[in-house]
């Protein structure tokens, strides 16, 4: 059988990202299963596809200047063979650089044969004229300058700014752009933490207790795909970052509550929140996708989850059979996804500044509809994935002042002394905090 050249999967993944807006993870993880691609091919191409994803626009400044095309005019597929082959060579130092042509040059003459002199020429002009390659200058233009070598979008960069000063912005750009750490969320209905750290040593992994919560392990080398270990094919782990596992325990559902998890998918939450209520009660996990909630099913199954009930439905809309019915409500709202640009690169690419203000208006109604379902004395948490402002606690203020039957406690008394907040709520950054940017607040009805 022919072996799939991993530099082509690469150019098919940032295609399919680029044309159809598709998300990096779910289209690796498709391809590579499609293809039967081994561990070593596999890591190679997502080391491609993220390396490319995360300086995109840095790569597309080199090729500005060496390029006698206008740049709009370039084929697609030859410009993602260039940012490929670029990539290679200013960031992967043990590919030697006339691999990184030569490989290029092949993929070029498959896509168009008459344009492989045209990669060819713009990889070893940048080869031979590296050093005269400089960044516009901080002094004068520092929004230009951080998002060319940080390759976020200028109009981001102008808000972070203005919001956090030029260090806070340019280590926050920084962490952006790294690998975060794997975490796993033990399954304490099945197995202890300490148990899970050493069946995970015996399964090839390298492994250490998480930072903020009893159930986190992050990984930090595994030989194997992780989908592949019996441990998670026996429910004993859960992919999710700490900052989603802090989620649970601000909520602090209780054995016997009635939970409703209103924007559940794909149910890291829904499970978490499971397992700290020992499997007793009623969790109902809601969303709009079919095939999403197939993937909750699937997780709870595996965990050895039972009180989970699923149900398409549209948070946007006020389900007038659930008033005043719950203990605890989770609102993971949609929003933009600018604390998991890590994980999601493409995401700085695919948002606009209009897209914050169409977020913040669902996010509005979504909250307020939920709270409709809390009964008197329950509470209700709501937590984003991103660090605007606009989306999180500008959002609880709206509610606030237009809802006086509930009050914001303070999440600190759910915290861990390591991740206390200055506020009532929790803000948390990547750079800051190593895990994803996560905002989680709670409100409690205390009356009709």
């Amino acid at each position: 059988m022919k072996k799939n050249n991993p530099r082509k999967v690469a150019l098919e993944i940032l295609i399919d990202i680029e044309t159809n807006r598709a998300y990096s993870n779910i289209t690796i993880n498709k391809l590579v299963k499609e293809l039967d691609i081994d561990q070593i091919d596999r890591r190679f191409i997502t080391q491609l596809v993220y390396g490319v994803l995360e300086n995109k626009l840095y790569l597309d400044y080199i090729i500005k200047q060496f390029s006698k095309t206008k740049f709009n005019k370039i084929n697609i597929y030859i410009l993602n063979i260039l940012r490929l082959g670029l990539y290679q060579i200013v960031f992967l130092s043990k590919i030697p650089n006339s691999a990184a042509v030569n490989e290029s040059v092949k993929l070029a003459k498959v896509v168009n044969r008459r344009l492989s002199g045209f990669v060819n020429g713009i990889l070893r002009s940048y080869i031979r004229n590296k050093d005269n390659v400089k960044l516009p200058d901080f002094d004068k233009d520092p929004i230009k300058f951080l998002s060319i070598k940080y390759s976020h979008p200028e109009w981001l960069v102008k808000i972070w700014l203005k919001k956090f000063g030029p260090e806070f912005t340019e280590e926050l750009l920084k962490v952006n752009n790294e690998a975060p750490n794997l975490t796993i969320r033990t399954n304490t209905l099945k197995i202890s933490r300490s148990h899970l750290i050493d069946l995970l040593t015996g399964e090839g992994a390298r492994c250490r207790e998480g930072m903020y919560t009893p159930e986190a392990v992050i990984i930090e080398n595994l030989t194997n795909n992780l989908n592949s270990l019996d441990s998670f094919n026996n429910g004993l782990f859960q992919v999710q970052d700490e900052s989603s596992m802090l989620v649970g325990h601000i909520l602090d559902p209780k054995e016997g509550d009635f939970v409703i998890d209103v924007c559940s998918a794909p149910g890291g939450k829904s499970t978490h929140i499971a397992q700290l209520m020992n499997n007793e009660g009623k969790i109902l996990s809601r969303d709009i996708h079919d095939h999403k909630l197939n993937l909750i099913r699937e997780n709870a199954s595996r965990l050895g989850i039972s009180i989970i009930e699923t149900e398409n439905f549209d948070a946007l809309k006020l389900d007038d059979k659930l008033i005043n019915r719950a203990d605890k409500v989770l609102v993971d709202a949609p929003c933009s996804g600018f604390g998991i640009i890590r994980r999601k690169p493409e995401i700085k690419y695919f948002k606009c500044s209009k897209d914050i203000n169409n977020l913040a208006v669902m996010q509005l109604k979504i909250l307020n509809n939920s709270s409709k379902y809390v009964k008197i004395g329950g509470s209700l948490v709501y937590c984003t994935c991103t660090i605007q402002d606009d989306e999180n606690i500008g959002i609880i203020h709206k509610f606030l002042e237009n809802n006086s039957n509930f009050i914001l406690l303070d999440v600190n008394s759910y915290l861990p002394n390591n991740i206390k907040s200055h506020e009532k709520f929790l803000q948390l950054y990547p750079h800051l905090d190593r895990v994803d940017g996560f905002f989680i607040c709670k409100l409690k009805r205390i009356k009709q």
